[in-house]
């Protein structure tokens, strides 16, 4: 059977849009004689359309949405395509189901129903929707599509070591008569996820010996990125065709010849790169932007930032603002500059010292007797974050923050001064991450000047200083912040995998007293297994 692997981009409740963009995939699929087009989960409505679920306006456009997309299905190519399904009432549970829809000949022929509804980390679908109950077989011409949907094929016994749900569709899809297993996905992207991914499903086909079709959707929704990299495996779980990762795509897959298209695969650090380009063009568009502003430190974080957003707005469309204050290094402040010529951005520079000195003298009568410390410090910070927002304001730029994941976790990042802005691009990638991803960007030319990434990190706050004065190595303090955030290892076990005791409680009880300032930060980019974002809920106030 020849598919086509329809890996688009939907906008969230943008129904007459997303209609379009699967007439297009469908005049393509058509095209190229495919047999059946296959779309992601939900891609009538886009994931995760959350509590707008619970809107009868946007049921209603989703029933007229599938009627008016039934109407462009002829008898040539089938189209498999997911969507919230209101279930016939009056019904007990939820009222909603996360279905697929198999149409051909202008109606819909069939819909199988999710039956494993992930609650967890980021997912909250048993909020919105009631499982199915039974294993849907579809036969189209002489053959046993299997159909599941996303979850539904990550509960195989013989991979996982530990099951989340006692049922597996994949397994009662084969046990129903399938002949080739077929999953419509919403799945996130994550930098370890990207092989975990491609593993479990290589090893499903070679266990039930079917060749497998993988759509994945593609695009940026508010904190989660989807990668596509949609894919089809023959039945010894060899990969037979394969999209693009981060952009849309369709492609073909002969299940019967085993052949297909074949897309290049990128290394991490520039599929990583591609997911915060996807996530932060998709966020600024949605949400009616058309600029950027960005302050630029002279330092590393600011500088990869001003590169993704270079090339996920294009560099006339980004503003760069140096904002020194009497502690800014002559060095910080050229390459800041010198960035901003590189990249072709707008530049600008505003100097903080007369509103600083200005504070100070305000409040030295009150501050008498009290030597400087932190608080001067995050002053600068707030003036800074003062400046930015008053410029976005004026000219309708996004700002985006560009503190790393190390400092949001340590809280060494000052709440109404550098977490000002919209979009926290960098939030899940640490800072030994944020370097790998600035000598990508240099791979061919020098893009950040070579100064910014070989200079010791600071805040530059106050004088001479540098971030190891309040933080132990970044290669100490990443691979902990990583085993105890992702890898939720509490103190004792981190002691025990060779941590220093004291480091380990002064940097947990960092993470604990910062959670405040987290629960304010702007939206962050997800991109591993756990972000300081939806999926990761600690209390403020605790013991």
């Amino acid at each position: 059977m020849k598919f086509a692997l329809g890996q688009i981009n939907p906008t969230l409740g943008d129904f007459a849009g997303n209609v379009a963009l699967i007439e297009s995939a469908l005049n393509q699929a058509e095209a190229q004689g495919a047999d059946v087009l296959v779309l992601p989960e939900l891609a009538l409505c886009g994931y995760s359309p959350r509590d707008l679920l619970n809107r009868s306006a946007f049921l209603d456009e989703m029933q007229s949405a599938l009627a008016r997309l039934a109407a462009l299905v002829g008898p040539k190519t089938a189209v498999l395509v997911g969507f919230a399904e209101t279930r016939q009432q009056p019904c007990t549970g939820r009222p909603l189901a996360n279905s697929a829809a198999f149409i051909l000949n202008g109606k819909v022929q069939a819909v199988v129903r999710k039956r494993l509804l992930p609650t967890y980390d980021v997912f909250d679908e048993d909020r919105y929707f009631e499982p199915g109950l039974t294993a849907t077989v579809v036969t189209h011409l002489g053959c046993k599509l299997g159909i599941s949907i996303c979850e539904d094929a990550w509960n195989d016994e013989t991979y996982w070591q530990q099951r989340r749900y006692a049922v597996d569709p994949v397994a009662e899809l084969v046990a129903a008569g399938a002949d080739i297993l077929v999953n419509l996905s919403a799945s996130p992207y994550g930098i370890a996820k990207r092989g975990q991914r491609l593993a479990m499903l290589q090893h499903t086909a070679r266990r039930w010996q079917r060749p497998m079709v993988f759509v994945n959707q593609v695009g940026g929704h508010d904190d989660l990125i989807f990668d596509g990299a949609s894919f089809a495996l023959n039945a010894e779980g060899k990969v037979i065709a394969q999209a693009h990762e981060h952009q849309t795509d369709l492609v073909m897959a002969d299940t019967q010849t085993g052949t297909g298209d074949l897309r290049p695969v990128l290394d991490e650090d520039s599929s990583l790169l591609q997911a915060l380009v996807l996530g932060t063009r998709d966020y600024a568009r949605r949400c009616g932007f058309t600029t950027a502003l960005i302050g630029l430190s002279g330092g590393i974080d600011s500088a990869v930032v001003a590169c993704i957003a270079a090339e996920a707005l294009g560099p006339q469309n980004v503003h760069g603002v140096g904002l020194p204050s009497r502690y800014s290094s002559e060095g910080s402040r050229t390459d800041a500059q010198k960035l901003a010529t590189n990249l072709g951005l707008k530049f600008s520079e505003i100097s903080i010292e007369a509103p600083f000195e200005a504070f100070l003298c305000t409040l030295a009568p009150h501050f008498e007797g009290r030597a400087p410390d932190v608080t001067e410090e995050n002053l600068q910070a707030r003036l800074r974050g003062t400046t930015l927002m008053a410029l976005s304001n004026k000219f309708g730029a996004l700002l985006l923050t560009t503190g790393n994941k190390s400092e949001i976790a340590t809280g060494y990042c000052t709440l109404y001064g550098d977490m000002c802005g919209g979009l926290s691009v960098l939030s899940d990638v640490f800072k030994l991450r944020v370097y790998a991803l600035a000598r990508r960007i240099n791979r061919e030319r020098e893009v950040i000047p070579i100064s910014t990434i070989e200079k010791p990190p600071s805040a530059e706050l106050r004088a001479d200083q540098k971030d190891e004065d309040s933080l132990p190595s970044y290669n100490v303090l990443d691979p902990l912040l990583e085993a105890h955030v992702e890898g939720e290892m509490d103190a004792a076990a981190l002691i025990n995998a060779g941590f220093a005791a004291p480091v380990v409680h002064d940097i947990l009880r960092k993470v604990r007293i910062a959670e405040h300032k987290r629960w304010q930060m702007a939206p962050g980019l997800k991109v591993t297994a756990k972000a300081f974002g939806t999926g990761r809920r600690f209390p403020i106030a605790k013991a």
